[in-house]
């Protein structure tokens, strides 16, 4: 059994991937729309900050170096101390067409590992996230092959970045554990547990301790729960021994039928989840240190 961290991290995951602009008005769009928020989650009290990015003008999710890079330095000139993380998910998403399901339809999105991670070696994140599943996701799928992966983690490795190991299914458990045996993943690094996705993890705390069960047992860990999931898992994880993460990417509602009109909503009620529990939040310099970055 792990007793719940001395201080605990909140992550804050701003705009994300899926989380559609009708959905919920107040969806940061622009790069600076995006650093503000970032930058306003972190006052709430988040320490690390998840990044996606997005066109300006259609809303759509983007891999635009330009835009990551203004992000990146907008919220650097203006909180060095914040840790940030950018995303390295998109780029992995297939969706077969009709008529021939070895062809890709509208929506696919496969990039080659290498193109995935090309901002990870430019800009050089304090982390990024490295995603181990490869399952169904509604009518599409979501691909990221052992080789694949491990391509990614090298690039990520030679940037000194560390990775955040995301695991949306058991079977990504064994591959990061295949992964430490060869040396693709050190133990530098952290992971998460993403609950509520459909076909995935589903949320509950026998599924928090069944996974934090099957890790090392001196790796730092996340529960991120999707929708209505978010706060239940914030709760969860924090008894559980792990860290916590809140954000637009992961649900747009404060409460039932209430939109979140910030991020930075989301993050206070999640600080005062943990603090209701016993808990004390990290800092950022704090956060650093846990993780082993720089002061």
């Amino acid at each position: 059994m792990r007793a719940p961290p001395a201080k605990v991290i909140i992550t804050c995951a701003v705009t994300g991937n899926l989380t559609r602009p009708e959905q919920t008005r107040h969806l940061p769009i622009t790069p600076r729309q995006v650093a503000d928020s970032a930058l306003e989650a972190a006052q709430a009290g988040a320490a690390v900050v998840h990044l996606h990015v997005r066109d300006p003008a259609t809303g759509t999710p983007s891999m635009a170096l330009e835009h990551y890079r203004e992000v990146v330095d907008r919220i650097r000139s203006a909180n060095p101390d914040l840790i940030l993380n950018l995303t390295t998910g998109p780029g992995g998403r297939f969706v077969p067409s009709d008529h021939d399901p070895k062809v890709a339809a509208a929506g696919t999105t496969l990039l080659p590992p290498e193109a995935r991670v090309a901002h990870i070696a430019e800009i050089r994140p304090d982390v990024c996230t490295l995603d181990l599943n490869t399952m169904n996701s509604g009518k599409e799928v979501v691909i990221n092959t052992p080789r694949n992966v491990r391509k990614m983690a090298k690039i990520i490795n030679e940037a000194g970045v560390i990775p955040e190991v995301e695991l949306f299914d058991s079977g990504d458990i064994a591959l990061m554990h295949d992964m430490l045996a060869d040396g693709s993943l050190s133990g530098h690094m952290l992971c998460s547990f993403v609950m509520g996705v459909r076909y995935g993890f589903q949320p509950s705390p026998e599924t928090v301790i069944y996974a934090r069960n099957h890790l090392p047992p001196d790796l730092q860990f996340t529960g991120i729960g999707i929708g209505r999931w978010m706060f239940p898992i914030v709760a969860q994880s924090f008894l559980a021994g792990g860290h916590v993460r809140v954000g637009l990417e992961d649900g747009v509602y404060l409460s039932r039928g209430v939109l979140a009109q910030s991020n930075a909503l989301l993050v206070e009620k999640a600080q005062r989840i943990v603090e209701d529990l016993g808990g004390e939040v990290a800092s950022p310099s704090e956060a650093r240190t846990m993780i082993g970055l720089r002061a």
